[in-house]
């Protein structure tokens, strides 16, 4: 997994090494408790390289966090490709585990979130992460229950299950209460369907 900026590839744990060295996940511990000196150290590179790369920690955390998107966002997409109906159960599922994200302290988005001023650009990323969860999941009720005149009531209930359970795990690391809301995600789904 690697984002791109000006050119210059700088590669994370869990791929090959690419042009501007490896970038071990250190974020994830916290953005302001991970200066650019560590950051750096752990891409087996040089401050100056980073700074030229990126132009600043912002527009790296940025980067970071765009990565973390289209990272999470292709293994979501691989969980609804073979997932059965109801197909929105699947969203939860994608965030119990994933191959190249540690997940154990949460979701980084709401954790980046919690720790950048309003000015930050990067919350701009994670308002757009969160967004689009959203309209996925406005989609997928729409074509699990098809025969609801307005989904917005119960993809709003899906929505608030779903970034609620995430954010207790972000405290408590326990991903169990992921498979509990799965469970009433799918008590939500089924109820006042009509029998054939």
């Amino acid at each position: 997994m690697y984002f791109e900026h000006s050119g210059t590839c700088v590669q994370y744990a869990g791929g090959t090494p690419a042009a501007g060295g490896r970038v071990r996940p250190v974020l994830p511990h916290g953005i302001n408790a991970v200066g650019v000196a560590a950051i750096a150290a752990a891409a087996g590179v040089t401050k100056k390289t980073l700074y030229d790369c990126f132009g600043s920690k912002d527009e790296l955390v940025v980067a970071y966090l765009r990565d973390r998107h289209t990272t999470w966002w292709q293994h979501m997409k691989q969980q609804l490709a073979t997932a059965p109906p109801p197909r929105t159960l699947a969203l939860f599922e994608a965030y119990v585990d994933h191959p190249a994200l540690d997940l154990s302290r949460g979701c980084g988005f709401p954790n980046g979130d919690a720790e950048l001023p309003a000015d930050h650009p990067a919350p701009a990323v994670i308002q757009y992460h969160k967004s689009e969860v959203l309209h996925r999941i406005t989609e997928l009720v729409a074509a699990d229950r098809p025969e609801l005149a307005d989904p917005a009531p119960v993809t709003e209930q899906l929505f608030l299950l779903l970034e609620g359970t995430v954010a207790l795990r972000n405290i408590d690391g326990d991903p169990r209460r992921l498979h509990t809301a799965r469970s009433t995600a799918q008590t939500l789904l089924a109820a006042d369907r009509p029998s054939l």
